[in-house]
């Protein structure tokens, strides 16, 4: 299993023919942070490599996550009568959210200027991408959490979801027009969340209970834009761009089947987690919400991941995930009746093996491109000319 190839010989034929394509038609990125990135990106010095600025990026996103889950475990520190997350918390995650979000807008004008932009440079950006959605999620739920004031852990599920199939849509659009229309709603909500990260420092997380119009309150607000988003904005366009292609004959599969195939494994991972929760025993949502949206979201990046892979390399997508298998028998077992501490093992031992198995899948494809390539991923340096360095010395 250590030396396991994902990416098969077709693929890889397939990433040398690869060539970058996507549209960006926000006003938010075009006309205010491409500027601000232009600038930021020349502070960086020459030698340093863009997926090393990606990664770093990431980093920040877990930081994050990891911060708030030790100041807020179970997502009552919002609620009235409760310990607070302290002020300064709240501001290190507003500037370090941000901070991320501009790395992540930078790493690919640093690749275009110093001539490094690879294949493996894009997957490996919008793999992690596809990770740090539920890293963010989880984070901004801190902001009211549950309790009377805040959001059921059962909606913050389904809003999760609705902000994972945002994202898969898309990768799903290019898998199919050959073309990265970006969303709309990264920006937006990256800039917006920042902000009211510092905004609770100054103001406490009391201002959030109190109504926002007449009797609509900030947490309605946060779920109807989240929502709305969604279907107002990312949806249709997607599907506008989808009839598009259609229209001008350039989608990449004709038939219906095939051009719905990578959705199958991210509606399957719904299903089987969503029977989860309503067939648990244990109300297992309700007792480890943080571990089970960890686990949905780093099933969804693997499958995700796949996704990109395949829809860079034009081949076709494996129709489901291998780890739907172990999910689906937790599933199939927590129906018939198990312990309140047998279920919570599952849920433990069924998110260990799922973040084992995708960070193996990560760093096995990362080595593969590299290899194939011949390119470092963390930087600038070529192998080979180290290996000529070496002919040079063994000459002298």
């Amino acid at each position: 299993m250590a030396g396991y190839e994902y990416v098969s010989p077709e693929q890889l034929a397939g990433f040398d023919k690869y060539k970058y394509s996507a549209v960006d038609t926000n006003p938010l990125s075009l006309y205010v942070m491409h500027p601000f990135w232009n600038t930021i990106v020349k502070v960086f010095p020459t030698w340093l490599a863009p997926n090393l600025i990606t990664f770093s990026g990431f980093l920040l996103v877990v930081f994050n996550f990891l911060l708030m889950a030790y100041f807020d475990p179970d997502f009552y520190a919002s609620a009235p009568g409760h310990k607070h997350v302290p002020d300064w918390v709240w501001i290190v995650v507003g500037i370090l959210n941000f901070v991320a979000y501009t790395l992540d807008g930078v790493d690919g004008k640093q690749a275009r200027r110093t001539n490094s932009s690879t294949p493996l440079g894009e997957l490996f950006d919008h793999g992690l991408d596809s990770w740090s959605c539920v890293y963010f999620v989880v984070t901004v739920y801190s902001i009211f959490g549950r309790g009377s004031t805040g959001v059921s852990v059962f909606v913050l599920y389904l809003l999760l979801w609705v902000v994972l199939f945002s994202f898969i849509l898309s990768h799903w659009e290019k898998y199919n027009t050959g073309i990265l229309f970006l969303p709309w709603g990264y920006d937006i909500s990256q800039v917006t969340i920042s902000f009211v990260y510092i905004v609770t420092a100054v103001v406490g997380v009391e201002a959030w209970y109190e109504p926002f119009l007449f009797n609509f309150l900030y947490r309605d607000l946060f779920t109807s834009m989240i929502i709305g988003c969604a279907l107002c904005v990312t949806l249709p366009m997607s599907l506008l761009n989808f009839f598009r292609s259609y229209k001008n004959n350039t989608l990449k599969h004709n038939s219906v089947y095939e051009a719905v195939v990578p959705l199958f494994s991210p509606c399957l991972l719904f299903i089987l987690s969503t029977a989860w929760i309503l067939w648990s025993p244990s109300d297992i949502l309700e007792l480890h919400p943080r571990v089970f949206y960890f686990m949905v979201g780093t099933a969804f990046a693997n499958s995700t991941c796949q996704l990109i892979v395949c829809q860079m390399s034009s081949t076709r997508c494996p129709t489901l995930n291998w780890l739907l298998v172990p999910l689906f028998l937790v599933v199939l077992v927590v129906n018939l009746g198990v312990a309140s501490y047998i279920e919570s093992i599952l849920l433990y031992t069924l998110t260990t093996a799922f973040t084992l198995a995708h960070i193996h899948y990560g760093v096995r494809v990362v080595k593969q491109l590299s290899s194939h390539f011949q390119i470092y991923p963390f930087s600038l340096r070529k192998p080979n000319s180290d290996l000529g360095m070496e002919e040079k010395n063994i000459g002298l």
